[in-house]
């Protein structure tokens, strides 16, 4: 068995994951290790470059260790020393990432949240499935066009190229939407069906970000029951507050004229699938007669 039981954030990207792994994270029942987005199941399935020595060198000395050295107890920091010699460890396996939890306590579920999840063929979450005792996952879908421009926005901050928002034309942004590290997080129809062709039923939540915003205990309630754990009273405060946001900027004129054609797809995709997009994300396309 890979793990007993194991809670898999799969996105969408920019949908809330990191507010919901902050939130969750103080729930008694569920344990985190100290990375979020460990990508494990990406890198044996996707990209094994991901989590390739050099890469976790650089998580190590930037991510796990400098910043806990200021006001870290002794023996918080002993623990995430042990943890990231766990980490850096190889080969990157299954004993490899079993070995992330070790820290874990009472706790039922053992949690990882990764974006990159979302991009996972359907034979990853088969196996994952079969080697887990309990799999659940939560998926959290948001407007297409709102996600989209909240991504190219991220993306361009965390590469240092916010400017270019400032001299693109909507060729460029066209072109710029179309890389795959960009379209394929957009993909939910895709995404949803290669989860459901490898998980059972009761396994994978849908949830909608709008409906998180609007109602943010209704939906920790949600993933309390799709676990089946208690629910937890959370600070008001954090429940309440923005986490990971991207910096403002107002959309071109043309950037929802640019992807409606997309977005519309995405959403009758998504009806197919049986599930019902908030009213906000805006009215299908008619259906072609005959």
């Amino acid at each position: 068995m890979l793990i007993d039981n194991l809670f898999i954030g799969a996105g969408a990207m920019k949908a809330g994951t990191t507010w919901a792994y902050s939130v969750l994270a103080t729930h008694p029942e569920i344990y985190f290790s100290f990375e979020k987005e460990i990508h494990y199941f990406y890198a044996a399935h996707v990209d094994p470059g991901i989590l390739s020595a050099p890469r976790r060198i650089e998580n190590v000395d930037q991510k796990y260790l400098s910043p806990a050295r200021t006001g870290c107890a002794a023996a918080a920091y002993r623990d995430r020393l042990r943890w990231c010699a766990n980490y850096l460890d190889s080969p990157v396996d299954d004993h490899w990432y079993r070995s992330l939890f070790a820290l874990r306590g009472g706790q039922r579920w053992a949690a990882d949240f990764s974006n990159l999840y979302a991009l996972l063929p359907s034979a990853a979450w088969q196996r994952m499935a079969r080697q887990c005792g309990s799999l659940r996952v939560l998926f959290t879908l948001r407007d297409p066009a709102d996600r989209l421009w909240s991504h190219i926005r991220f993306h361009l901050v965390h590469t240092g190229r916010l400017e270019r928002l400032d001299r693109w034309d909507r060729a460029e942004l066209a072109g710029f939407i179309e890389q795959p590290f960009i379209r394929d997080h957009a993909e939910y129809g895709a995404a949803v069906r290669r989860m459901r062709e490898g998980l059972p039923e009761d396994a994978l939540l849908v949830a909608w970000y709008e409906q998180t915003l609007a109602d943010p205990d209704a939906h920790l309630a949600r993933i309390h029951r799709l676990l089946g754990i208690a629910e937890h009273r959370y600070p008001h405060a954090l429940v309440h507050r923005t986490v990971n946001a991207s910096p403002a900027r107002p959309e071109p004129a043309y950037f929802r004229d640019l992807v409606a054609e997309r977005s519309a797809r995405i959403r009758a995709e998504l009806v197919a699938e049986g599930l019902t997009p908030p009213a906000s994300w805006g009215e299908l396309p008619a259906l072609a007669a005959g």
